[in-house]
C-alpha cells in the first residue's frame, strides 16, 4: 500500500516556496542534482537573451501534437496556467499549489489565445486539493467544454520538453527546451522560457503527455540556471484524488 503525503491545506497562495536539494537518485545528472537550489518562482525566469515563446497557433516545432494538446491549457484567475488532465475519477485542472488555496474558487478560462480556434469558455473552478511540496493543486470545474480532450500523465520525459503557458496572464504561447535531469521528485529543463503567469503550466514530453508542472524559475537572461517543476509521479503519489492508473509510461 502506498503512503500518501499529507496535503497542506492551510498554505497561503503565493507563499514562499521551499528550498530544494537534489540527491543522487539513479537517472539524475549529478551536476544538476547535487546542487541545492532555492525555489525562485517569479519574474527571473527567462533563459537567455531572447524570449523564445511562440503564439500557439503559429507553432510548428517538435511537439507534433501541440495543436491537439493546447485546448486543455487554461488561464487561472488571470495569473496562473493550468492543464485539464485525464483522471480515473474524472478530469480536473492541474496547476501549481502556490496559485490557490484549498476550498477556494477561481475563474478558469479556456481558449485565451491570439486568433482563437476553439471553444471559448469561462467557468468557475473549486480547489479540491492543494499542497506546497509537491507544489500542486487540483481544481474541479463547474463546466468542461465537450470538445476538449484532457491531457494524460506520464512518467517519461523526452530529450525535448515543451510548456504551453499564459505568461503574464496573456494569450497562450509555447516554449521548448532541453530536458536536463529528474531527481528528488523534480524535473529540470534548460533554455525553456517562462514568465510570471506560467506557474502551473504542464511540462510536456515530445509525445504530448504531461511529465510535470512548471513551478520554479531559476534562469537568467545571460542563459545561466535551469527552470524546474514537480513530476507528475510525485503529484500522483501525494494526491488522494489521482491514482496509480492515471500515470503511465508513454
Amino acid at each position: 500500500m502506498r503512503i500518501r503525503r499529507a496535503l497542506l491545506v492551510s498554505s497561503f497562495p503565493f507563499a514562499a516556496a521551499l528550498a530544494v536539494a537534489c540527491g543522487d537518485e539513479p537517472g539524475g545528472d549529478p551536476g544538476v542534482c547535487r546542487e541545492g537550489r532555492a525555489a525562485a518562482w517569479g519574474p527571473r525566469t527567462q533563459c537567455g537573451p531572447t524570449l523564445d515563446l511562440t503564439p500557439i497557433n503559429q507553432y510548428q516545432g517538435a511537439l507534433a501534437s501541440a495543436q491537439d494538446r493546447e485546448g486543455a491549457v487554461v488561464l487561472i484567475a488571470g495569473s496562473c496556467t493550468g492543464t485539464l488532465i485525464a483522471a480515473s475519477a474524472g478530469p480536473v485542472v492541474l496547476t501549481a499549489g502556490h496559485c490557490s488555496v484549498v476550498g477556494g474558487t477561481v475563474q478558469v478560462a479556456f481558449n485565451v489565445e491570439a486568433n482563437p480556434d476553439g471553444e471559448a469558455l469561462v467557468t468557475e473552478g473549486t480547489v479540491l486539493e492543494q499542497a506546497t511540496s509537491p507544489d500542486y493543486a487540483l481544481i474541479t470545474l463547474a463546466q468542461v467544454p465537450a470538445s476538449i480532450s484532457p491531457t494524460a500523465l506520464t512518467r517519461l520525459p523526452s530529450d525535448t520538453l515543451a510548456i504551453i503557458q499564459h505568461p503574464r496572464g496573456g494569450p497562450k504561447v509555447i516554449g521548448e527546451g532541453a530536458f536536463e535531469a529528474s531527481c528528488d521528485e523534480l524535473v529540470y529543463y534548460a533554455e525553456l522560457d517562462t514568465l510570471v503567469g506560467s506557474s502551473g503550466a504542464g511540462v510536456l514530453n515530445q509525445q504530448g503527455y504531461l511529465v510535470g508542472i512548471h513551478t520554479d524559475g531559476d534562469c537568467t537572461t545571460d542563459g545561466r540556471g535551469l527552470n524546474r517543476g514537480w513530476t507528475a509521479e510525485s503529484i500522483v503519489a501525494a494526491s488522494t484524488y489521482l491514482v496509480d492508473a492515471d500515470l503511465a509510461d508513454r
